[in-house]
């Protein structure tokens, strides 16, 4: 909401995460639990909440991501300037050694060349190939989808990219669509754990008193 680039809604697998959102003024759209990708999911939720095609962009931010900065939702459109471009997406420089073999950490191989701050994907991978040279980029979990792209990628079957490294980019590139990077300076706190909420919660609650 703070991003400012239009409604929010949530889209939703679970009763208890639509009554969560609702109960705290926001709005939120249960969908199929059994929907492959969050890209499904938000195509559905979509379809219920602006079935006259209103809006011409979608972005797509999961859920484990509550501290992401505004702007860089903001930053997640940009790409979508050049029509050539599908599906947008952030990535951050890797400074961290650990996060290189770490497979949790997905990587976008994309050629920044030059300084450019976006770039094409050309793969989206858990573990580097070998001999992979720095820097490396970390995958952040947002997307910005033009509507006629996430129309057509939904009616795509789960490609076999997409269903080995559990990443749901790998249909889009598997049948040929064009997904462009665009490069932030930090890395968001993603929540994986109960420590992670927690954490997250605090933040929060810091932010939103203020200090």
């Amino acid at each position: 909401m703070e991003a400012d680039v239009g409604p929010v809604i949530v889209a939703a697998a679970e009763n208890e995460i639509a009554s969560a959102v609702e109960q705290a003024g926001g709005k939120a759209v249960l969908t199929d639990p059994g929907l492959p990708s969050g890209s499904d999911r938000v195509a559905a939720a979509l379809h219920t909440c602006d079935a006259v095609g209103q809006y011409r962009f979608v972005v797509n931010l999961q859920g484990d991501l509550p501290l992401m900065d505004p702007a860089a939702v903001r930053r997640c459109l940009t790409p979508l300037a050049c029509e050539s471009i599908d599906i947008s997406t952030l990535a951050a420089m890797i400074t961290d050694q650990a996060e290189i073999a770490n497979p949790d950490v997905v990587k976008a191989i994309a050629d920044f060349d030059s300084g450019a701050d976006i770039a094409i994907a050309s793969d989206f991978v858990r573990q580097l190939p070998i001999g992979a040279t720095a820097p490396f980029w970390h995958h952040i979990g947002i997307y910005g989808y033009r509507r006629e792209a996430l129309e057509e990628f939904v009616k795509l079957p789960v490609s076999r990219r997409e269903e080995e490294r559990k990443l749901e980019q790998m249909r889009a590139m598997d049948n040929g669509m064009t997904i462009a990077v665009a490069r932030v300076d930090s890395i968001p706190f993603g929540v994986d754990t109960p420590a992670d909420l927690e954490r997250a919660r605090r933040a929060i609650g810091h932010i939103a008193s203020g200090g």
